[in-house]
């Protein structure tokens, strides 16, 4: 179904924000920098949210199927 693939396109795109806003956090001595956690924040969100889609549209592919049978 074409909205899993839009969601696992947002969930890969959030996941390497993620890994990469915590690969700069990790590396840098004296972490503090707002806009990597703002990132890292993003990121997070942005999985939360595509991982949301995906489990809508779940239930929608389920409740249509319901309805046909």
């Amino acid at each position: 179904m074409e909205i899993l693939g839009i969601a696992q396109q947002g969930l890969d795109r959030a996941q390497g924000q993620f890994e990469k806003a915590a690969s700069r956090i990790a590396q840098t001595p004296d972490p503090g920098g707002v806009d990597d956690v703002v990132d890292l924040l993003q990121g997070k969100n942005g999985v939360e949210a595509n991982l949301r889609v995906a489990r809508i549209a779940d239930e929608m592919t389920k409740h249509t199927l319901d309805l046909l049978a």
